[in-house]
């Protein structure tokens, strides 16, 4: 069920995902300190499965052949280790580093997709990624902190999620958004059970109401990342998730007590430069596409 490709369509969902993931990120970094990464991985997936229940009918009904159980089940996988990395992390380390560290994700999915999936890398989102990931590299300044266990773990994270992203391409072309996002929770949850068992400490009813908030953010970010998906190619969409750094930055400054510097400001006007070139461009490539021919008779 494939859409015709709508590059604005796209941007704008993948807007919405990173202020959904972003929301998620302060959370987790509030509300999940006291509790072990892999039980407040398990607690987010299972208590999203919530959101599952008025899909059960439609999720049952749905045929999925061998080839895309298989890719359900390696993007399950993948997911299960990522989201057990990166709570790690997040009780680690600042959101403004996660949140950059993250940005090796993008790379890995838009190489990914040239090698795998066949998109084509026009010279403007090459150069896009290119000058996003310069942006990075100003407000990390590598080189000049330390490396800690959490640095690590985000470096494990953003591979991890790029196959998981990879995978989730070519299933958002084939099936609904609902139905994608239904499996990855279903396959997650039983994937973190062992290693929630492993670590389990008896919860607060707080640090369930706070978990039960990140599931619903993280459950809307991945609906709308699938539909971002469907609606435009990964190598579009994909420059647009640079904006989460924004967001991290000033989180960061309102909540916790973090504050920018000038390299930091620097660093996030690169990005926000790149992000909407590319925006700018796809649209006007769009309008030469579908504009009418005059044929002068």
């Amino acid at each position: 069920m494939s859409e015709t490709p709508r590059p604005l369509i796209g941007i704008l969902w993948m807007v919405v995902t990173g202020l959904c993931f972003i929301a998620v990120t302060a959370t987790v970094k509030h509300a999940a300190q006291e509790l072990p990464a892999a039980q407040a991985a398990f607690l987010r997936y299972l208590l999203g499965l919530v959101f599952l229940i008025p899909a059960m009918g439609a999720i049952r009904a749905a045929r999925i052949d061998r080839r895309d159980l298989a890719i359900f089940g390696i993007r399950g996988l993948c997911h299960t280790l990522a989201v057990i990395l990166w709570f790690y992390a997040m009780t680690q380390i600042s959101i403004a580093e996660v949140t950059a560290m993250n940005y090796l994700t993008p790379v890995y999915v838009t190489l990914g997709a040239a090698l795998l999936l066949g998109e084509r890398l026009a010279a403007r989102r090459i150069t896009a990624v290119l000058a996003a990931l310069l942006g990075v590299v100003v407000i990390l300044r590598p080189g000049f902190r330390e490396v800690e266990t959490g640095h690590f773990a985000m470096m494990g994270t953003a591979l991890l999620f790029g196959v998981s992203y990879l995978s989730a391409k070519p299933l958002s072309g084939r099936h609904s958004a609902a139905l994608v996002v239904a499996v990855l929770s279903i396959t997650v949850t039983i994937g973190l059970a062992p290693f929630a068992y492993a670590v389990w400490v008896p919860p607060s009813m707080t640090e369930v109401a706070w978990m039960f908030l990140v599931a619903s953010f993280a459950t809307a970010g991945h609906y709308s990342m699938t539909r971002a998906f469907a609606a435009a190619p990964i190598a579009v969409t994909q420059p647009v998730t640079f904006l989460q750094m924004v967001w991290a930055v000033l989180l960061g400054w309102a909540l916790f007590d973090e504050a920018p510097d000038g390299w930091v400001i620097l660093g996030a006007t690169i990005i926000i430069a790149s992000v909407s070139f590319i925006a700018w461009r796809e649209a006007r490539l769009r309008r030469e596409v579908v504009r009418p021919q005059v044929v002068i008779k």
